[in-house]
């Protein structure tokens, strides 16, 4: 067992709840610009909204909660995109007392049926018609729900005008009784497996690493006497984009709102906002990563892009190997090239997002290594960190000036680490969450003697970096008894551009197989660059058979990585992206993978029962092999016809 418990910070004690911080922030600084939206839906300005005023709004929705009954303890839903108004909703929330239960616009109607009836929500507050038609249909099963207010019907405007006769004094008092270890949030588990589970987490504990990370980080955020801002995009339903939140007003840094995450609206906010500093997951920045090198080739500078990407990596391994004191940085050739390329290549590519962002963190799955030397090469670093759930989202953090990239850092001062002897990471600090809603036993069996068994996998070097190998629950085992962690070969097929998602299988199966989907916008433009002749029946079949042969390739780049008994064997292309609408993805973007094992129960079994005559096949080529020791390996059809995933 290895352990990693980095000393405690002196930061002042907690002694009230979230919403203090903004009333504190506006009574001491209220002209600071805090948050920033659109003066309209689909504009491409944005208006900045001072700290006085933010808070003028939540008082004031903190009175029309009053006066709706709201009680101190009371659990409010909040059903909605990341925009402005959760923002200043929650905050009202947390300003009376009640606790918030965050859930994703696009949970099913059982989904959301569950959740509310668990919480005992006494109101919800949706965005817009069809999410007040999903919780119509469940009200009959909820006899504790009051309330149901909708955001594009004018729910702020109603609430603030219902508490119009409220005096300020009532909120006053409200807010100053909350406690630090009051429960503000109840958030669910993304449910990979069975139902959804209510974390209670504190007002503690989501501030708890908010403030840690702002005393030893904050820093980073922007150039030296220049605001930080940041573009939320990610779903304030997921405890992530709750610690964006909390580090945007509890650091004093304008937030914008994004709610669409479609490339073209990201690449617009970006673009518009120009944010210093830019959290995100690893599934964003492997698209942005897809998108430079799309648009280079479509500009005829796809070999120009490689070089230089290459360039970049070799340039952060270099730097990484100076500041670990393992190697003297990168020598004159490398450091002339990378000058070369940065006036050429990599000050355009960080103009594409803005032209400020000078760092950024991923978090809610590890980030490939590659990848993150890449964005360290073009200018910014990625700081990789770990949280989950039960954690109020921040465990660890890369120690600046000694970052480590592959790994997701070390504990955050205060929290302590522990890998138990089968692997499985243990975590002890202030973020742990207080238990699931109405389940001992789920709580009993994740929390022990203070640790929270996280049920990942990872393994602590000697210098305290955690690095994380999988979870528990997701290692495949081989009939031939092989156990195999996914996340290492699902992360480097995504790392091909063609990949947009990958799904290892293969338990009691006799050999590791891989279920993949196609990044629609990356397919098209691959497919436009082929150029092929002939009619239109031999165009498709010599289509097919590149498309096999690349899709190979990206296979076989993965296997590198792991030892032929733990390589994928045989896999299948489907036609559709798994996501959120067909109970594939989690609402954080998660595979559920009992679920796609499920739906595509007969594409696996097929994958496997199509034996091929011969062994020498793609995966042999692709790979450099003819060696025919390959008792299983993809056959000629990998592609599957178009079905419904229901």
């Amino acid at each position: 067992m290895r352990d990693s418990a980095p000393a405690a910070w002196a930061l002042p004690p907690l002694t009230g709840g979230l919403a203090d911080r903004l009333f504190e922030t506006a009574d001491r600084d209220p002209a600071l610009p805090l948050l920033a939206r659109r003066p309209e839906e689909g504009s491409a300005g944005w208006r900045e909204v001072t700290a006085a005023e933010v808070r003028d709004e939540v008082a004031g929705l903190a009175k029309g909660l009053i006066a709706a009954g709201i009680a101190p303890g009371e659990r409010v839903a909040v059903m909605a995109r990341t925009r402005y108004e959760w923002t200043v909703l929650g905050y009202a929330l947390w300003t009376v007392g009640a606790e918030v239960v965050p859930v994703h616009p696009a949970s099913s109607r059982d989904q959301v049926a569950w959740m509310l009836r668990d919480a005992g929500c006494v109101a919800v507050v949706v965005e817009d018609e069809r999410c007040v038609m999903t919780v119509g249909s469940v009200c009959a099963a909820l006899p504790a729900l009051r309330h149901v207010w909708q955001l594009d019907a004018g729910a702020c405007a109603e609430l603030a005008a219902r508490g119009a006769d409220v005096p300020a004094a009532a909120v006053d008092s409200m807010r100053r009784i909350v406690l630090p270890e009051a429960t503000a949030v109840v958030a669910y588990t993304s449910g990979t497996t069975g139902r959804p589970l209510g974390c209670a987490l504190s007002h503690r504990a989501l501030a708890s690493p908010c403030d840690v990370l702002l005393d030893g980080w904050g820093s980073t955020a922007a150039a030296p006497g220049e605001q930080g801002s940041v573009l939320a995009f990610l779903p304030f339903s997921h405890v992530y984009g709750l610690m964006v939140q909390g580090l945007c007003v509890r650091g004093g840094l304008l937030m914008a709102h994004e709610p669409e995450t479609t490339e073209a609206a990201l690449t617009s906010a970006l673009r518009s906002f120009r944010p210093t500093y830019l959290y995100a997951v690893p599934s964003v920045l492997e698209k942005i990563y897809s998108n430079f090198l799309r648009t280079a080739q479509r500009a005829g500078r796809g070999a120009l892009f490689e070089r230089a990407a290459a360039t970049a990596r070799d340039y952060a391994e270099a730097r990484e190997r100076r500041r670990l004191g393992t190697g003297p940085g990168p020598g004159l050739d490398l450091r002339l090239q990378h000058a070369m390329y940065e006036r050429t290549v990599y000050r355009r590519l960080r103009e594409s997002l803005g032209g400020r962002v000078r760092r950024a963190t991923s978090g809610g799955s590890p980030l490939g290594r590659e990848l993150s030397l890449f964005f360290e090469g073009i200018g910014i670093y990625v700081h990789d960190g770990y949280g989950l759930t039960e954690t109020a989202g921040g465990v660890t953090m890369q120690p600046l000036g000694r970052e480590k990239s592959g790994t997701v850092g070390r504990a955050l001062p205060g929290t302590e680490i522990r890998v138990a002897d089968d692997e499985e990471i243990l975590v002890r600090g202030p973020s742990v969450f207080q238990g699931y809603v109405g389940d001992e036993a789920a709580t009993a069996a994740v929390l022990r003697d203070g640790w929270l068994a996280t049920g990942d996998l990872g393994r602590l070097d000697d210098e305290g970096y955690l690095t994380i190998t999988g979870r528990k629950k997701d290692t495949v085992v081989t009939s031939g008894g092989t156990s195999v962690a996914p996340a290492v070969l699902e992360q480097r097929l995504r790392a091909h551009p063609l990949v947009h998602q990958a799904v290892v299988v293969g338990d009691g199966r006799p050999c590791v197989g891989a279920l993949i989907t196609l990044d629609p916008e990356f397919l098209t433009h691959w497919r436009a660059g082929l150029a092929l002749q002939g009619d239109a029946p031999a165009r498709e079949a010599r289509e097919e058979n590149a498309l096999r042969e690349e899709i190979a390739r990206a296979v076989a780049a993965a296997n590198s990585a792991v030892s032929r008994a733990e390589s994928i064997r045989v896999f299948r292309v489907l036609p559709e992206p798994f996501d959120v609408a067909k109970g594939l993805l989690t609402p954080s973007m998660k595979l559920r993978r009992d679920e796609i094992a499920r739906v595509f129960a007969l594409e696996i079994d097929a994958m496997y029962e199509a034996r091929p005559a011969r062994p020498a096949r793609a995966l042999e080529r692709a790979a450099g092999r003819a060696d025919g020791d390959a008792d299983w390996d993809e056959p000629d059809n990998v592609f599957v016809s178009r079905r419904r995933t229901s």
